[in-house]
């Protein structure tokens, strides 16, 4: 609450460890791609300390461009980015040029009629979008342990229009408070935000609870890093065109309240490299034709939409339901989500756990530990109906974020319509 005050006590680590056998392991981005890098068996083949400039898509190959001044040949672009994408502009500009209207306005920037209003706006972007809209803004930042905040825990505050979110492990915090913003805006527009700006949106907020012992400005003062960014979300329709493919935040983008964004990131690039291996395989000792990369990667695209539209709608529901964004979602936070059976979110976060996709070719084997909730391709489903399972997985998605809060995405929807009658009437 926003006094401090603790309204509900969850094992959700435990039962999310319960679930899957595997801990719930918090760390910097940064720190888990040099455990990758490290990992690599040919690191030379990663070139480091540049960037791509200038992309050219042909008929028998692409070319990228660095700023160093050397070009890298292949037969496929991945476009991973993020957010702000080069390539998924440059994609753009090329589509525009050979198939004009494939890639519209309405795909790049989400536009409102004048006469609506904020709450019809927010009412908008409780669903999937095809466009990427910025609606929030989050101070994130990580500090020393705080022996205040416990070891291994997750503490959600909310508070009407921002909420707190504070991770813990053995000898760091991270924290994240999420702003709603005044105006939502989408692409070419671009927010950067300054130390300054984190300090000040930093001092809005440092007398807030976190705790019954603990005021965020406590976790701010003794940080070692934080700083304020823009929080995107949508799915694009095209995520594709000629030899170039996206993935990750430069085709879909959720809010992190569920911390599913980076991992849905890497499931889809498991699945592009799971239908990569199935088409080279058929083509053993070819280069794979432009109008074969077209086919597989709208298999690709195919594959992730149900289940990335379900995540976003769930994550973004879970991210207003914490901000108290409306009456109706302050309602459900404060007096029906406390009171559903403790681990019903462990539970139903694994429902979608548990459909995520692996690497076909690679045997994962007995030795990893499993939990209580068996995942989709070992709980009996026969592989007839493998094929199916993207569409199955963004269905079991989509219930989940309706049973998350039971009406959560209904009553999101009422109260922004209650919210409009009621600006007719006062106006």
């Amino acid at each position: 609450m926003p006094d401090g005050r603790s309204i509900v006590d969850s094992k959700f680590f435990d039962y999310i460890s319960e679930n899957h056998g595997q801990e719930v392991l918090v760390l910097e981005r940064r720190a888990f791609l040099r455990i990758l890098y490290e990992g690599l068996p040919d690191r030379s083949r990663v070139r480091l300390g540049t960037k791509v400039t200038e992309i050219h898509d042909g008929v028998d190959g692409v070319e990228a461009r660095l700023a160093d001044g050397t070009n890298e040949w292949g037969d496929m672009i991945i476009g991973c980015d993020g957010v702000h994408s080069m390539v998924r502009e440059t994609m753009w500009d090329q589509s525009n040029k050979s198939a004009t209207g494939l890639v519209t306005v309405k795909e790049k920037k989400c536009t409102y009629p004048t006469f609506w209003t904020r709450e019809l706006r927010q009412l908008l972007i409780s669903f999937p979008l095809t466009a990427v809209t910025t609606g929030w803004s989050c101070l994130i930042g990580m500090g020393p342990r705080s022996p205040a905040m416990g070891d291994r825990t997750m503490t959600c505050v909310h508070d009407r229009g921002y909420s707190f979110l504070i991770l813990t492990q053995p000898e760091k915090v991270f924290f994240f408070v999420f702003f709603r913003l005044k105006k939502p805006f989408t692409w070419p527009n671009r927010k950067r935000y300054t130390d300054e700006d984190a300090n000040g949106a930093a001092a809005k907020v440092a007398d807030h609870p976190i705790s019954e012992t603990t005021v965020f400005g406590e976790l701010w003062e003794k940080r070692t890093r934080g700083s304020l960014i823009s929080l995107e979300e949508g799915i694009l329709q095209h995520w594709h065109f000629g030899r170039i493919v996206l993935a990750g935040d430069s085709a879909h983008k959720i809010t992190p309240n569920i911390a599913l964004g980076g991992n849905s990131s890497m499931e889809s690039i498991t699945v592009l490299c799971n239908h990569l291996h199935r088409t080279l395989a058929a083509h053993a000792g070819t280069h794979p034709s432009r109008a074969t990369l077209n086919a597989l990667f709208a298999a690709y695209q195919e594959e992730r939409k149900p289940r990335m539209k379900a995540i976003m709608t769930f994550s973004s529901t879970l991210t207003k339901l914490q901000a108290w964004d409306n009456a109706l979602l302050r309602f459900m936070a404060t007096w029906v989500v406390p009171y559903q059976p403790d681990r019903r979110i462990a539970d139903q976060l694994g429902e979608i756990i548990r459909w995520a996709p692996k690497l076909d070719y690679v045997d994962v084997g007995p030795d990893f530990e499993r939990g209580k909730v068996a995942w989709s391709d070992e709980s009996g489903v026969s592989k007839s109906s493998k094929a199916s399972a993207a569409v199955k997985a963004g269905m079991k998605g989509r219930i989940i974020g309706l049973r998350s809060s039971s009406l959560l995405p209904l009553a999101g929807a009422v109260a922004g319509l209650l919210s409009l009658i009621w600006v007719v009437i006062v106006r």
